[in-house]
């Protein structure tokens, strides 16, 4: 038996042209051939009825699962046959199921965090297995790589990509080294576009809803000659906000989104395919306004808002965060067997933002920031594919810089005659942060599969990394008007300077990856892996060099040892689905952001540290289940037994473990995932799919080192679906209810003790209840 799946274009490919057969449906030759007749191809008639998986419907009524086809190992594959825990979901699978965004994802896959960071609108918060990164700050490496056709994105900022024009998103858990760019110490998270078909297409999709939602957005693509088309989409996302900013009746939680994409491909002869893309987002969304779970001192005649969306924080609300890109795409077909690609793309992006960490009244502890940062990415791959064998290999290289700024205004005060010139300004009580890192990244890597039988595949991988960084950090006390002369303002006096300094530091590591798989029959195959994942050290941009001289020195690399046991079946002939996968990981020198008040609250401190060595067992198991030609369900379930066994902390009697005390952030110990669908056909209307879904995550701690009010304790999220589909598929209609039980529950937060003479714990919340109609035209 041949692992793996041949090559070929889905724009070309039969299926995807017959209007019989929805565009996500991806059957591989080999598949068509041996269960069907070359006759019964083009009146295959299939209608995708669960959130990652399709009905087929053959002759004589026989009903099966639709093969799932993934790029996890940079070529296309069947899900099933590749010894990676992945989960996979089609366009019509997102869109059944009325995703808007990819943070909805993590209801889905098991052992997953993906959810909007703490005080922002678009930044992206990604955990998968406990392996991840909590703090947007720049500068600090994410541990689960994020992905756009390929492309890399370093940054978390604009990282909540909103699902429009999209072929399916993968989520591939564990470490991912061997194949993928920088940082995939945890798992990588693909994004993947729609390809030009290179017929002439249009549509246009629209969503009202509640809080005023109205979304728009228009996709389409045509030939301009032969060898050459063009396509794009554009799309705006706008609602009201959930709440509202107390004191001047601004927005809270609103979205008020711009995106983009365009790209031009060229396909010369049948072994040469270029393509062109550039895309931009544009997030100008209020500054996110937090809520206090704890009464403020300073301020006891302001109480507690009664809904969690309301704050009383005073701060501006101006927000902007811009991101945008262009890559360039070449893959040739050398002969059958040998393929080279390269993969070339520039990103940069801008955010301003604002955060009020007392959220209250008071002039206090107000944070506006600035962000910017630019990419440059290059990848070569030489590909080789035979009877047997398949070697995926390449260089990487990657070099970005990463910059910013903020102050923290600890309060408005008249000051008379700063300059003795008898002038009289308001100053701020001001501490300056600010720094730059570049960062450059080298890589070697190959990936090769050998079939050593009909039954056994053995894996080798290996990847060798050299990343190098230059970083300049600086931070002081300073009078200041307005603003520090970082973010725009005027600095007027400076107090005292407590970080000035200039580093570099390079780091190497070499990350193999081996794994046996085995098929017993045509329906099972079993797997056993081993795998490092590596993530390179740094410095920390908010680093307080007076409090901790070490600071200057940067924190190490981190890196994960991974042992993975899995399982892929189908049974009932084809009709259930079932993966599994356990999993073992000693994580050491794991990097995380503690938050404190070393110095009595008068310097907002916070410091990035190696917290030690930890292991991480779990388990994960997903099972899809064709019932009737009709009815169908999809469920997750993912356990995670995550441990700090060595925190080493000086204390006045020496050194202690401190490893009992801490907890892994974002990384509940338990998840799950059940949904029910009914798909039928009404003649001469069309067909009705409903879909009941239900997702639970366990208690989460958002902060390693200690135990708060914000940790999350735990919570379930009902959904439900109705989705029409013509009977010449030209119109789809929705109706989605997300949250149905309007359940409140918190994504992260803050937890300052002693800040601002005051503790300050503030709390960021998930969606509440939300209903939306989408009508979606293919012309």
């Amino acid at each position: 038996m041949e692992h793996g799946v041949p090559k070929y274009d889905l724009a070309k490919h039969d299926l995807v042209k017959n209007k019989l057969v929805k565009n996500n449906l991806v059957k591989t030759n080999a598949f068509l051939k041996s269960t069907m007749p070359a006759s019964l191809v083009m009146s295959l008639l299939a209608v995708s009825i669960t959130s990652s998986f399709s009905v087929t419907a053959v002759a004589q009524s026989q009903v099966a699962l639709e093969e799932v086809v993934v790029t996890a190992q940079r070529r296309e594959q069947s899900l099933q046959d590749i010894p990676v825990a992945v989960t996979a979901l089609s366009a019509d699978a997102l869109a059944d199921r009325g995703v808007a965004d990819i943070t909805e994802i993590q209801r889905i896959a098991p052992n997953t965090t993906l959810q909007v960071s703490r005080g922002t609108n678009s930044t992206l918060t990604a955990y998968i297995r406990g392996v991840g990164q909590a703090d947007p700050l720049w500068g600090f490496e994410p541990g689960v790589g994020l992905y756009v056709d390929d492309v890399y994105l370093a940054r978390p900022q604009a990282g909540v990509l909103d699902v429009y024009d999209v072929e399916r998103v993968e989520v591939l858990r564990g470490p991912q080294g061997t194949l993928y760019g920088k940082n995939t110490i945890g798992g990588a998270l693909k994004y993947v576009t729609k390809r030009l078909s290179g017929e002439q297409e249009l549509s246009v999709t629209t969503s009202v809803g509640s809080y005023r939602q109205l979304d728009v957005s228009v996709a389409g693509q045509m030939p301009l000659s032969d060898t050459v088309a063009v396509g794009g989409a554009i799309a705006r996302f706008t609602r009201d906000g959930f709440g509202e900013f107390i004191l001047n009746d601004d927005e809270n939680y609103n979205k008020d989104i711009v995106s983009g994409r365009f790209s031009i491909e060229f396909t010369p002869n049948d072994a040469l395919w270029i393509r062109i893309a550039a895309d931009s987002t544009e997030d100008d969304s209020n500054a996110k306004g937090g809520h206090r779970l704890t009464q403020s001192l300073r301020v006891p005649d302001e109480g507690i808002p009664s809904s969690v969306y309301d704050s009383n924080a005073d701060m501006s609300t101006f927000n902007s965060v811009e991101s945008s890109g262009v890559s360039l795409t070449a893959e040739w077909d050398v002969t059958d067997s040998v393929t080279l690609k390269s993969i070339t793309a520039y990103r940069e992006g801008e955010t301003f933002t604002n955060i009020d960490f007392d959220n209250t009244s008071l002039p206090s502890v107000h944070v506006p920031a600035i962000y910017e940062d630019d990419q440059t990415t290059q990848e070569f791959q030489l590909n080789y594919t035979s009877d047997r064998l398949a070697i995926v290999s390449g260089v990487y290289l990657y070099e970005g810089t990463a910059s910013g700024a903020f102050d923290v205004l600890l309060g408005a005060f008249d000051s008379t005659d700063v300059f003795g010139d008898g002038s009289n300004v308001i100053g701020n009580f001001n501490a300056v942060t600010s720094g730059t890192v570049d960062t450059t990244s080298y890589a070697l890597y190959a990936h090769t599969t050998y079939d050593v039988s009909e039954a056994l595949a053995l894996t080798l991988g290996a990847r060798y990394t050299v990343d190098e960084k230059d970083a300049s950090v600086f931070r002081s006390s300073l009078f200041v008007e307005g603003l520090s002369s970082r973010l725009g303002g005027r600095d007027l006096s400076t107090l005292s300077v407590s970080t000035d300094y200039s580093n570099d530091e390079q780091w190497s590591e070499f990350s193999p990856r081996v794994s046996v798989d085995y098929r017993f029959n045509e329906m099972l195959m079993a797997y056993g892996a081993f795998s490092r994942g590596f993530k390179s050290g740094g410095f920390d941009m908010r680093g307080n060099a007076t409090l901790n001289p070490e600071t200057v020195n940067g924190y190490d690399p981190e890196t994960v040892d991974s042992i993975e046991l899995g399982m892929k079946t189908e049974l009932w002939d084809s009709r259930l689905r079932i993966n599994a996968a356990l999993y073992s990981m000693d994580y050491d020198d794991v990097q995380v952001t503690v938050q404190n008040s070393a110095d009595g609250g008068t310097t907002f401190a916070s410091a990035v540290v190696n917290a030690g060595k930890a292991e991480v067992d779990g388990a994960e198991l997903e099972i899809s289940a064709q019932l009737t030609e009709g009815l169908s369900l999809t469920g997750s379930v993912g356990y995670t037994n995550a441990e700090f066994t060595e925190v080493i902390t000086d204390t006045e009697s020496g050194p202690v473990n401190v490893a009992d005390e801490w907890e892994f952030a974002f990384t509940p110990e338990w998840t799950s995932f059940l949904a029910v669908n009914y798909f039928h056909t009404v003649a001469n209307i069309g067909s009705i799919n409903w879909s009941v879904s239900t997702s639970y995550r366990d208690e989460t701690r958002i902060f390693p080192n200690n135990a708060s009010l914000v940790d999350e304790k735990g919570y379930s999220l009902w959904d439900a679906s109705i989705v029409w589909t013509s009977t010449d598929e030209n119109w789809t209609v929705g109706l989605h209810g997300k949250n149905l039980t309007d359940e409140e529950y918190r994504v992260g937060g803050y937890n300052f003790l002693g800040l601002g003479a005051e503790d300050s714990i503030i709390g960021y919340y998930g969606n509440p209840r939300t209903y939306s109609l989408t009508a979606n035209y293919r012309f």
